[in-house]
């Protein structure tokens, strides 16, 4: 049979635009995201718009449009579709980082005049609060006492109830304990302390001190070291259960030996982020450490100070530009150290990848 006799018929061809049409050239996108700042901007000053804000959603919302109607003309409505979403997830991405950048170049610039040997080394004990001079001191040393025993007192707890959950858990009391974690998740930090002074210091008649703060930041930690935990106890496949199985070894074991060194490094990224989490906590701090101006090395024993505490203090209570200085280097030193833990987390998660081996 000759090949004009095998022709495809005319109605049965592809209808529409050929996956091989017409493309955008790479730097179209980088094109369009100036031309549409351009015009933003342009469309702000002759609108007489004060807020850069504004200015910046209507770039954003230029892009998204230029984009979309860009692509469907060169390209088709499929791939402009494909387009306009992938500007939107960039859109998206870059109003969630942009605030996070300004907040930590604005601490940054506010506080790095203050960090400095003796800031890092000094106490207010003896400092007049309208005048210079004080450290954070006793408040680093409070804030690591405490969210040390709040680790100390969290994670082990939070381990144990996901591996029930994952390993054991069935029936009743696993939906409930499932259940009153995901309650546990969205206490917000003032209830866990007011539950704390409530038992613990009222109900008891313990004093202010750093352990008091300590049982409340572990409330605020455990659901989220659960939580975390349990996810990756999950990823672990089952095959290395059953082989473990196979072998007569029992389910303790199997759990000790085998699941958990599997998932430990995302079992220890979790463990650092709620820790991080923690770490900024103000409301169950003012309540039950109480705060103090000397160095108090005994987390058991009178108030303590801590690094949010101090925040507070010397912003809204001194009130003077010497207490807003000291406020915002200690706010940097709190964001260094909260960042500090997640790129330990992340290190600990790459180093325990099954890529790297271990």
């Amino acid at each position: 049979m000759s090949a004009a006799t095998t022709s495809v018929p005319a109605d049965a061809r592809p209808v529409g635009r050929p996956l091989t049409a017409n493309r955008l050239p790479k730097w179209a996108p980088a094109g369009v995201a100036v031309g549409s700042i351009a015009l933003g901007c342009g469309i702000g000053l002759v609108a007489d718009l004060e807020s850069k804000l504004q200015w910046g959603l209507i770039s954003a919302a230029l892009f998204l449009l230029i984009s979309y109607v860009l692509a469907a003309q060169v390209e088709g409505r499929r791939q402009a579709k494909d387009r306009f979403a992938t500007s939107a997830v960039w859109v998206a991405f870059i109003l969630a980082v942009i605030p996070l950048l300004a907040l930590t170049v604005y601490t940054v610039q506010k506080g790095i005049g203050v960090v400095d040997g003796n800031f890092l080394t000094h106490s207010m004990m003896g400092v007049r609060s309208a005048g210079p001079g004080g450290g954070i001191y006793h408040a680093l040393i409070g804030t690591l006492e405490q969210v040390l025993l709040a680790t100390l007192m969290a994670a082990p707890i939070g381990l144990l109830t996901a591996v029930y959950l994952v390993e054991y858990g069935r029936g009743t009391l696993a939906k409930a304990v499932t259940f009153f974690v995901d309650v546990m998740t969205g206490v917000p930090s003032i209830v866990a302390g007011l539950f704390i002074l409530s038992l613990w210091n009222i109900a008891l008649g313990f004093n202010y001190s750093g352990f008091s703060g300590s049982l409340a930041l572990a409330i605020l930690m455990m659901p989220v070291v659960v939580r975390s935990t349990e996810e990756m106890l999950k990823l672990v496949p089952n095959e290395l259960r059953e082989a473990s199985y196979a072998l007569g070894v029992p389910k303790w074991k199997t759990i000790l030996r085998i699941v958990l060194p599997t998932a430990i490094g995302g079992i220890t990224t979790g463990v650092m982020l709620a820790v991080a989490r923690i770490t900024g906590e103000t409301a169950p701090v003012m309540m039950l450490v109480f705060g103090a101006a000397y160095i108090n090395n005994n987390p058991f024993d009178g108030p303590q100070q801590s690094l949010p505490m101090y925040i507070w203090q010397q912003y809204a209570v001194v009130n003077n530009d010497y207490g807003y200085a000291r406020a915002w280097g200690a706010a940097l030193v709190l964001i260094a150290f909260v960042m500090g833990l997640n790129l330990i987390a992340r290190g600990i998660a790459r180093w325990r990848s099954p890529k790297a081996g271990h």
